[in-house]
C-alpha cells in the first residue's frame, strides 16, 4: 500500500528549521520560524499563563472529556475578546479546536458543508496553509490581490477590483490584523468599504485572527472585524492563542460563527465536524485561558505581559528600518517601521536571499518574509549591514 504514495512537496518553512539546525556556524540567525522571542532569543512561558497552570494542576481532579464543542467558558470568552460588545452574545456559537490552523480546517469544513460550490476567496499572497487546506479539501479558490511590491503597502485598488468579481454566496477570507505574510494592514475606513461589498455581493466574511494584542493593542486590532462584525448577518472567525497567549504546543484555538438569529443548526454542525475530526479538543491550554479571562488580576497580568511583548517587536520594527536606512542611504525600507506584527518582507528575491543565508548565516523565508520578534536588539546593524551587501 505506502509503496502507492506520491511524494509530498516540503514545507518552505519546516525546510528551513532543519537547515538552521544543521549549520555549523555560531554565528547564525532565524528568522523564519514564526513564534515570539525576548531579547534572550527564548520563547517565554507568560507569567499568568504559569499562575494559571498552577491553578488548573491543585483543583483538576478528573481527565474526563469535557464535550465535543471544549470548554464552553474559554469559547465565550474568545467570543467576547474577538467581538467586544459588537454584537448580540445570542448570536454567536463557536467551537474549541487544536490550534488556529485546526479552527481554519473547522470553517473551511464547515462552508464545504454548507455550500460545496462555493468559492473561498485569499489575498494574494496569504499564509501558504490558507491554499494548501482548500486544495486538499477540493474547494474552489479564488485570489484577490493584497500587496504591491514597488511601495510594500496594501494594493487596495487592485484587492476591491478583484473582490468586484465575487459571486454570491462565496467566502471572502480576511487576515483581520497584522497580514500575514506582508504586516501590511488595511485601514479602518477600507474595512468599511470592504463591508460595504460583502453586503452588496451577499458573500460572506471570514477573519483569520491569529494574531490580536501583536499590532496595536488588543481592541485596536479588533476594530475592523467588530465594524463588520456590528453590519453583517454572517460572520465567521478563526482565532489563535498560539501567540497572545504563547500557547504555541498546547494548540489553543477556537472557530466562531455569527449567526443571523438562530445558532442550533450551526452549533450542532460544528460538533459534528469535531466529533469526525478529532472527536474532543484538547481542554488544558484552553482551560488556562479561561481561567486567566475569568480573574481580572490574571487578566490585567497577562495584558500587561502581551502589550511588553507588542512594543517590543515596534521597537525592533523601527530600529531596523533605522538601520536600514543608514547602511543603504535610502527610505526604500522605512516601511518596516509602518508595518505591524510578527511579520514583514523586505521585498528582496530570492536570490538575495540565499545570499543572506549562504554567506552571513542569515535565515528566512525565500519571499523574503522574515520574523520581527526574531530580531536581536543589538544585532540590527549587522543584519541591515548584511541585507545592503546582498542588494
Amino acid at each position: 500500500m505506502f509503496d502507492k504514495l506520491k511524494p509530498q512537496p516540503e514545507d518552505k518553512i519546516i525546510k528551513l528549521i532543519g537547515m538552521y539546525a544543521a549549520d555549523p556556524r555560531d554565528q547564525k540567525l532565524d528568522l523564519g520560524v514564526g513564534v515570539y522571542k525576548d531579547a534572550s532569543g527564548n520563547t517565554p512561558v507568560m507569567r499568568a499563563v504559569k499562575k494559571a497552570e498552577a491553578r488548573l494542576l491543585e483543583s483538576q481532579d478528573t481527565k474526563k472529556y469535557v464535550g465535543l464543542l471544549g470548554n464552553l467558558d474559554f469559547v465565550a470568552a474568545m467570543g467576547d475578546l474577538v467581538l467586544g460588545d459588537s454584537v448580540d452574545s445570542s448570536r454567536v456559537t463557536g467551537a474549541q479546536t487544536p490550534g488556529g490552523t485546526g479552527a481554519i480546517r473547522q470553517i473551511f469544513e464547515l462552508i464545504n458543508m454548507a455550500s460545496p460550490d462555493a468559492t473561498v476567496w485569499i489575498s494574494d499572497p496569504s499564509w501558504p496553509n490558507h491554499e494548501a487546506i482548500l486544495k486538499y479539501l477540493g474547494m474552489n479558490i479564488g485570489k484577490y490581490r493584497y500587496f504591491d511590491d514597488a511601495t510594500c503597502g496594501v494594493d487596495f485598488d487592485g484587492m476591491m477590483a478583484d473582490l468586484d468579481g465575487v459571486a454570491e454566496g462565496d467566502v471572502v477570507l480576511l487576515h483581520g490584523c497584522c497580514h500575514n505574510p506582508t504586516g501590511a494592514n488595511i485601514t479602518l475606513e477600507q474595512w468599511g468599504q470592504v463591508t460595504d461589498l460583502v453586503l452588496s455581493k451577499n458573500v460572506m466574511p471570514m477573519i483569520d485572527f491569529a494574531y490580536q494584542g501583536f499590532g496595536d493593542g488588543l481592541d485596536e486590532d479588533a476594530e475592523g472585524v467588530r465594524y463588520m462584525a456590528a453590519r453583517v448577518p454572517e460572520m465567521l472567525v478563526a482565532a489563535s492563542c498560539s501567540k497572545n497567549f504563547g500557547l504555541y504546543r498546547d494548540r489553543v484555538g477556537v472557530a466562531l460563527a455569527l449567526c443571523k438569529g438562530e445558532t442550533t443548526l450551526t452549533k450542532g454542525a460544528m460538533a459534528t465536524l469535531n466529533r469526525v475530526n478529532f472527536s474532543f479538543p484538547p481542554d488544558h491550554g484552553a482551560t488556562v485561558v479561561a481561567i486567566i479571562m475569568a480573574d481580572p488580576d490574571l487578566k490585567a497580568e497577562w495584558m500587561e505581559e502581551l502589550e511588553s511583548m507588542r512594543t517590543s517587536m515596534l521597537s525592533l520594527r523601527t530600529g531596523l528600518a533605522e538601520a536600514l536606512r543608514r547602511e543603504t542611504n535610502s527610505d526604500r525600507f522605512d516601511f518596516v517601521a509602518d508595518h505591524r506584527g510578527m511579520f514583514s518582507r523586505l521585498g528582496l528575491t530570492s536570490d538575495q536571499v540565499d545570499q543572506l543565508r549562504e554567506t552571513h548565516g542569515i535565515y528566512m523565508v525565500g519571499d523574503s518574509r522574515f520574523n520581527v520578534a526574531g530580531l536581536p536588539a543589538d544585532g540590527l546593524d549587522d543584519l541591515a549591514k548584511a541585507v545592503a551587501a546582498v542588494l
